[in-house]
C-alpha cells in the first residue's frame, strides 16, 4: 500500500492544474434557437427548348483552281546523242528535268513511250516524284538491241489522268 503521504501530495497538486487548464479556455458560447421562417418561393426562369446557335459569317478560301504540270527539259546527264554500244548492251540513261508546274508529281506520275524504240523496258515507267519548282534526275536503265543500227526513244510525262504534259526527252544510240 501507498504511505499516505504520497497520495496527498499528490491529490493537492493534481487539481491546481486542473483548475489551471479550465480557467484559460474560454467559456462556450451558445447557440441561439432560431425558429424556421416561412419559405418565400423564389421564381425559376423558364428552360429554352433550344439554345439558339451563333452563325458565323463563311471563310472565304481563294480558289486556286486545279494545279498545273509541266516539265522542263534541262540537261541531258548521260550517254550524248550517237554514243556507240555494243548489240544486248545496258545503257544507264539519266536526264535533268525540272517540275515547273504547280502540281507535286506523286507516284501516280508516270514517264511514257512516244515514240522510236522501247529499248527492250515497258512503256510506261515511274517518274521520279518531285514537289512543283524543284530539278529531279529521271532514270531509265535500257537495253541495247541485238542488230547494228541507229536508234531513238522519246519519252514524255504522264498525268494520273493520262494527260501528257511537258518537254519530251529523248536517246539515240548508235548499235556498231
Amino acid at each position: 500500500m501507498m504511505p499516505p503521504r504520497f497520495f496527498l501530495s499528490r491529490f493537492l497538486i493534481l487539481p491546481p492544474i486542473l483548475c489551471f487548464a479550465a480557467a484559460c479556455s474560454p467559456p462556450p458560447t451558445p447557440t441561439p434557437f432560431r425558429p424556421p421562417t416561412a419559405i418565400q418561393p423564389t421564381a425559376i426562369p423558364p428552360t429554352p427548348t433550344s439554345t439558339p446557335t451563333p452563325t458565323l459569317p463563311p471563310t472565304l478560301t481563294p480558289d486556286l483552281g486545279p494545279c498545273t504540270n509541266e516539265l522542263t527539259f534541262l540537261d541531258d546527264l548521260t550517254v550524248e546523242d550517237g554514243t556507240a554500244f555494243s548489240p544486248d548492251t545496258a545503257i544507264d540513261k539519266q536526264w535533268l528535268v525540272q517540275n515547273d508546274g504547280t502540281c507535286d508529281w506523286d507516284a501516280t506520275y508516270k514517264l511514257k513511250w512516244v515514240g522510236g524504240y522501247t529499248l527492250g523496258i515497258s512503256e510506261e515507267q515511274p517518274l521520279f516524284p518531285a514537289r512543283a519548282g524543284v530539278q529531279v534526275t529521271l532514270r531509265i536503265v535500257f537495253t541495247a538491241p541485238a542488230e547494228p543500227g541507229t536508234y531513238q526513244t522519246i519519252w514524255q510525262a504522264q498525268d494520273p489522268y493520262g494527260n501528257l504534259f511537258g518537254d519530251t526527252v529523248f536517246m539515240e544510240i548508235v548499235v556498231q
